[in-house]
């Protein structure tokens, strides 16, 4: 029996991995076995996203993340592990408890956010008061490189989504330029990362906000045309957002339908690599569907 050797290897730095957690006291070992195997951590929140049971991804994401964060006491500074730690934290609180539970996904949002800035090695202190320092803070941002995208996007996702549950909060007021700033430079970096993700939430941000706001509903249909052009159509993520926040601000009933229905009849596996949330995103369509009678005047 023949065995590829490279499948021998990464088995036995898997078992390596989990064998260090188990001595933590050996905090040389986790970085050890960090260090030589450096796509174990995507590949876990790559494996997350294409799971198409969200019951088994809901149940298993909780004991993931802690895993995550046992390894980063070890590894405080590694930048995989606090991308992942955003990522996974912000996909949590998005798709399975927002929607019940504002409150707790939005602790758990700042709680992503703060990772995310941990990455790129930024005080928190002063992100957190009424007036951030934009000047530092921008030339940070022009700082990023296209090769730290996704790690700026997440964190850029978690803090508006987290100023999105609390706009009635003067700190969360406060921050909405300097969590724009992070948008803008998203958009500038790779506006199509996963399926035009970052059009889809400058066009929620644009939809959702009242123009004192910054709102601007023309804007926020031409970015998420955008998304669902990259996609073409079948990241159900856009969709969605579509008909929830812009199709109900312009009071478009035909085209909220029509949005909620394409998603409705359409197979959650077309695309592997965002099977998770096209499956969510079809649970959470049936309800915004009952939701219309409210919605619409």
């Amino acid at each position: 029996m023949i065995v590829d050797n490279e499948v021998i290897i990464k088995t036995s730095m898997v078992r390596v991995l989990f064998i260090c957690i188990l001595v933590l006291s050996l905090t040389g070992c986790v970085k050890l076995a960090l260090r030589f195997s450096p796509s174990l951590i995507p590949r876990m929140t790559q494996a997350l996203f294409e799971e198409c049971d969200p019951t088994l991804a809901q149940h298993s994401l909780p004991a993931d993340l802690k895993l995550m964060e046992g390894l980063l006491k070890n590894d405080s500074k590694n930048k995989r592990l606090l991308t992942a730690l955003c990522m996974g934290f912000t996909g949590y609180a998005l798709l399975f408890v927002e929607d019940e539970d504002p409150e707790r996904a939005s602790q758990l949002y700042l709680r992503a956010r703060d990772y995310g800035l941990r990455a790129f090695g930024l005080e928190l202190g002063p992100l957190r008061g009424l007036k951030a320092e934009m000047n530092a803070i921008q030339k940070m941002l022009m700082g990023v490189s296209e090769a730290e995208h996704e790690a700026l996007f997440w964190t850029t996702m978690s803090w508006n989504a987290w100023i999105a549950l609390n706009l009635h909060k003067p700190p969360a007021l406060a921050q909405l330029e300097t969590a724009q700033a992070f948008l803008e430079r998203v958009l500038e970096l790779k506006p199509d990362y996963l399926y035009g993700a970052p059009y889809i939430l400058m066009g929620s941000i644009l939809a959702g906000r009242p123009r004192v706001m910054g709102g601007d509903e023309a804007k926020a249909k031409e970015n998420f045309e955008k998304a669902m052009a990259l996609s073409n159509r079948k990241f159900f993520l856009a969709h969605y957002y579509y008909a929830r926040y812009y199709a109900v601000r312009v009071q478009n009933k035909e085209l909220f339908f029509s949005l909620l229905k394409e998603v409705e009849g359409g197979p959650a596996d077309k695309l592997r690599e965002v099977c998770l949330i096209n499956t969510v995103m079809k649970q959470k369509t049936r309800e915004l569907m009952t939701r219309s009678e409210d919605l619409f005047f």
